[in-house]
């Protein structure tokens, strides 16, 4: 199975100012994910999605490639993953190359390992799933089992719409969010079916213990911390 790995790096980032190039620990953060993808033995091809000319520079000197400069209008603040995904799958299939599936690598998820990486795309390799995320587990206290939202009475439902709710916390199932490392879908559901996700969808557990996705200066705070802990 061919697998395109995409890192989606576009400039304007307002919480941390210039985060994809931004040193961390000494490095661009975009080295963490780049050094990840490029070890990989799963993927066929990884690439980089980038509207800025900054980001492309360092793409190309961490060894990425960068086969095309994004267009200006998927690379607004509002811009969807899906339509620059397939502005990928499509310049590729201009010139008659053809994945299987794209395995979207988000560079503010820095602390992946290879083995990690490896292990998801082997499990989605050998099944028939439409798609698989990175996850990680939902505290109890927050499980969607115990979860309300209001009705048009402005009374409260259970989210789940359950009757009854669950009382004892050893009896609630397993729930979990996206974490925003791992995406991969087949490209047939991207293409026809407009979804990342498709009808059926696999999952692997993140580690809780390096687990970080950068969107604000307090998360870069986190991210540096941990930084230093692992290259110890």
């Amino acid at each position: 199975m061919n697998i395109l790995g995409i890192i989606p790096a576009r400039g304007g980032s307002k919480g941390v100012p210039n985060k994809n190039i931004k040193l961390l620990d000494g490095r661009p953060l975009l080295a963490y994910t780049s050094e990840i993808a490029l070890a990989s033995k799963q993927l066929s091809k990884v690439i980089l999605s980038s509207e800025d000319q900054r980001i492309i520079d360092v793409a190309k000197d961490l060894q990425i490639e960068v086969p095309f400069v994004r267009p200006k209008h998927l690379a607004e603040d509002n811009t969807p993953t899906l339509p620059v995904l397939l502005h990928v799958l499509d310049f590729y299939e201009a010139q008659d190359i053809h994945f299987d599936a794209v395995c979207i690598l988000q560079v503010t998820t820095p602390f992946r390992t290879v083995a990690f990486l490896d292990q998801a795309l082997k499990k989605f390799k050998e099944t028939s799933i439409d798609s698989l995320v990175s996850v990680l587990e939902i505290p109890h206290e927050y499980n969607p089992h115990w979860a309300f939202i209001h009705n048009d009475d402005n009374m409260l439902k259970i989210a789940t719409g359950d009757e009854q709710i669950i009382s004892r916390r050893q009896e609630l199932p397993k729930a979990f969010h996206r974490d925003g490392s791992i995406y991969i879908t087949r490209t047939n559901i991207l293409k026809e079916r407009k979804s990342l996700f498709g009808d059926t969808i696999g999952y692997i557990e993140s580690s809780k213990d390096t687990y970080v996705n950068i969107d604000t200066l307090s998360d870069w705070e986190k991210a540096e911390e941990l930084a230093i802990q692992l290259n110890k």
